[in-house]
């Protein structure tokens, strides 16, 4: 049913994704899930998980604290399904609760985690984001395992969260109750994702700046005697801003360096401990789809690629599960089906059906 790409990483092309003619634009599969009625849509699909959500504080260790939202579900099947967000997005984010809400329907718990200074989060910790701040995440995930006792963990990523993940997941800390991760659409080279930003069409750099001031803003406010962004802001530059808080906030040299701390091309996912799926598109106007070729080889990782998809959209129809919800049950699925004494775990929720 695929086709093998020629490059070093395993590669395959989905022949089971076919959207409407109407929606086989980059832009329109970008921008829409976060539009109303795919945004109402969404947020009623996921009704029941948000009612039941309740808090969690996470120790992460060295004083970090991040936010999660955990979702017991009352017909379990003995699994937990971890979900992070993108850059300025939130656990609030319309393709995380939908995928969430296809994952609760199949009977997994969820934990949808807000990175540091996202969701509101910023008055939780002094310390200022930045992307290679990836200690924050194995320390919220090995906070979760605790919390979640023998339940395995099935991570899934959007855009900077499925960077985050796909580190997390080639780093020794990684707990063991970590089944496999799932990355749609994750930043693969930085360099290469902010000449996106600054080169393609000019709506994605502004939405961002705007995005990243309003943070920056509520970041000062939450600590004012350690922040100042009045002059910074004023720039209205991605590139700028990345410079001056590099030069000023972390011990990176430059924002060369600091780009390429957290890079997922060459070598960097060669210590994966655990099965881990890329999903991308062709057409992804943000993440520069030659780069996949860059991965390292490595049999736990396998790459699906779609012509059509944007960043992060995936919509076969406006009121429909996206494919890449299908696609991530159907690999925690797998993940669990080849695990070894899954029986353990219980029966396999049911796939899903594609359209």
């Amino acid at each position: 049913m695929t086709r093998a790409l020629r490059s070093h990483v395993a590669q395959e092309w989905a022949t089971d994704f076919r959207p409407r003619a109407w929606l086989r634009g980059g832009h329109l599969q970008s921008i829409l899930p976060s539009l109303p009625p795919r945004r109402t849509w969404t947020r009623w699909q996921s009704r029941a998980l948000r009612a039941v959500a309740r808090p969690w504080l996470l120790d992460c260790g060295n004083g970090v604290r991040l936010q999660a939202w955990h979702s017991p579900n009352p017909a379990s099947c003995g699994r937990t399904a971890v979900l992070l967000h993108g850059w300025e997005g939130n656990a609030d984010s319309c393709y995380v609760l939908s995928l969430a809400a296809l994952l609760y329907a199949q009977g997994y718990e969820i934990v949808r985690l807000n990175l540091r200074d996202h969701g509101r989060t910023q008055a939780l910790n002094r310390g200022l984001f930045h992307s290679c701040r990836l200690a924050d995440v194995t320390g919220a995930l090995r906070a979760m395992a605790a919390r979640c006792g023998a339940q395995p963990l099935y991570l899934a990523g959007f855009s900077l969260g499925g960077n985050f993940l796909l580190r997390a997941c080639a780093e020794p800390a990684l707990p063991e109750r970590v089944a496999g991760v799932v990355a749609i659409s994750p930043v693969l080279d930085p360099d290469h994702t902010l000449r996106a930003l600054e080169e393609g069409w000019p709506v994605y750099h502004a939405y961002f700046v705007q995005r990243w001031s309003r943070s920056l803003r509520y970041k000062q406010q939450c600590w004012p005697d350690a922040y100042d962004f009045r002059e910074l802001l004023r720039s209205r530059s991605l590139r700028i801003m990345t410079d001056v808080l590099v030069r000023e906030r972390t011990a990176f040299a430059d924002s060369a360096a600091y780009l390429d701390g957290y890079s997922i091309t060459g070598a960097r996912l060669l210590t994966l401990g655990v099965p881990a799926r890329i999903l991308a598109a062709d057409d992804d106007p943000i993440i520069p789809a030659a780069d996949l070729a860059r991965l390292a080889p490595t049999p736990l990782l396998r790459v699906r690629r779609t012509a059509h998809g944007g960043h992060c959209g995936f919509l076969s129809g406006l009121l429909a599960n996206a494919y890449s919800d299908r696609y991530a049950v159907a690999q925690f699925a797998a993940f669990h089906d080849s695990a070894p004494g899954s029986e353990q775990h219980g029966p396999p929720p049911q796939r899903p059906q594609g359209r």
